[in-house]
């Protein structure tokens, strides 16, 4: 039997957020004193999110009316354990009514248990890097699950480990700010086992299907010698490679892998930020990342050889020009289906992101959203073109139905959200 249809009808089709760049007024987590330390790399405070703390049910509807049947958001580990051991029920029974109020608009939920922020005793004490770092975070998930497992349809245990040690231990870009080679290799594999203890706390508390997600760039070298082709196989190796294969080779590494995917980057031994920029005339978006779309593809290959299916929980672009995004939507959406095509078990789509929101230390200034956010104005959403546009992907199955409905929408229409 043959279909036209690029994806078929259970493929799961969504957005995700992030705690901290939603809720706003997270003033017990280190991300929240990082962005107020005039000393770090933060340009503004994340203050009030865009509200979503209050707004999450009109927001999950909104979601839902755009033809989305899934959903990827974190809960907030500062909130739910303000103090060591100590947790909070009333942030924990907020989270049943977000993850209620998800389940209402027929979302399959895709939930992070640590998406970049801890408390700011859990920093204080060593992040971590502390002897027990893994015991305590194990600690917070088995609570967290016990709580809220029942209403949970996929764990996304860990955001990104890899980013957490690179942006935070050795570039010090994010917190705790740190910039030490040996620290970064320490954390990205303390972060595996905390991801193993994450799976494991899954088991004992849920029906939920555990799983690690990470951003998988596609890394090249930026020149073909011998110093940097080592260079380049040395970060392959801890960026990319160590989390696949630790995830291949645990005896629970979970049920699948979340991919995560932007750019194409070139190493440079010679570079202080290990980079190269990107080749002059290469499209870069406002966060200054090369548009890569098969890059998409061949990471999608490579995550397969986890031999896990595969979801991908995070794809987009900033930019505050939405035909952009929605060529960026199209051809990512081409390399995802090509990589099916060619025996990659991949399931879903998650677009980062649902909503503009805070960007960690780049601010309100990068514009991933679907929706747009009018912060001075109420907070009010303003789904764009690009919305429509997935919408039509979501409900046809076929990136071919993308820019009709753009068309159909307007690209330079002002399109304003009864939300």
């Amino acid at each position: 039997m043959t279909t036209d249809r690029d994806f078929p009808e259970d493929f799961l089709w969504g957005a995700a957020t992030a705690a901290h760049q939603v809720e706003g007024g997270n003033t017990n987590s280190d991300w929240w004193h990082f962005e107020h330390d005039p000393k770090t790399a933060a340009r503004e405070s994340s203050g009030d999110g865009i509200d979503h703390f209050h707004r999450y049910a009109d927001d999950f509807a909104l979601l839902a009316s755009l033809g989305h049947n899934a959903h990827r958001l974190s809960i907030e580990w500062a909130r739910i354990e303000p103090a060591p051991g100590e947790f909070s029920d009333a942030a924990l029974q907020h989270y049943r009514r977000v993850l209620t109020a998800l389940k209402e608009q027929g979302l399959v939920s895709f939930v992070t248990l640590h998406h970049f922020t801890v408390p700011k005793w859990f920093a204080d004490r060593g992040g971590w890097v502390a002897p027990d770092a893994v015991a305590v975070f194990e600690r917070y998930c088995l609570r967290a699950l016990e709580v809220l497992g029942d209403l949970i349809d996929f764990v996304c245990t860990i955001n990104e480990p890899q980013m957490v040690a690179l942006h935070g231990y050795l570039e010090g870009y994010h917190p705790p700010g740190v910039t030490n080679a040996v620290l970064w290799k320490r954390v990205g594999r303390t972060l595996l086992a905390a991801h193993t203890r994450a799976v494991a706390a899954t088991r004992r508390t849920s029906d939920a299907q555990p799983g690690l997600v990470v951003q998988l760039p596609l890394l090249a070298p930026v020149r073909d010698d011998a110093v940097t082709r080592a260079f380049h196989d040395h970060l392959q190796h801890e960026i990319v490679d160590l989390y696949i294969e630790g995830v291949a080779e645990s005896d629970d590494g979970g049920d699948w892998l979340g991919v995560q995917y932007y750019r194409k980057n070139w190493v440079d031994p010679a570079s202080p930020t290990l980079f190269a920029a990107p080749p002059v005339g290469t499209q870069v978006t406002q966060m200054g990342w090369a548009v890569h779309p098969d890059g998409l593809r061949q990471m999608l290959h490579r995550a397969a050889e986890a031999g896990l299916p595969l979801y991908v929980t995070e794809n987009g672009i900033a930019t505050e020009n939405d035909a952009e995004r929605v060529d960026y939507l199209e051809s990512h959406l081409l390399a995802v289906g090509q990589a099916r095509t060619e025996g990659v078990d991949v399931r879903g789509y998650i677009h980062w992101s649902a909503f503009d929101n805070f960007e960690w230390s780049e601010g309100y200034g990068p514009k991933f959203g679907l929706i747009g956010v009018d912060r001075a104005n109420g907070f009010t959403r303003m789904p764009k073109p690009s919305a429509f546009g997935l919408a039509a992907v979501a409900d046809t199955g076929r990136v071919a139905a993308l820019r009709p409905a753009v068309a159909s929408t307007g690209l330079r229409a002002e399109y304003k959200s009864a939300y």
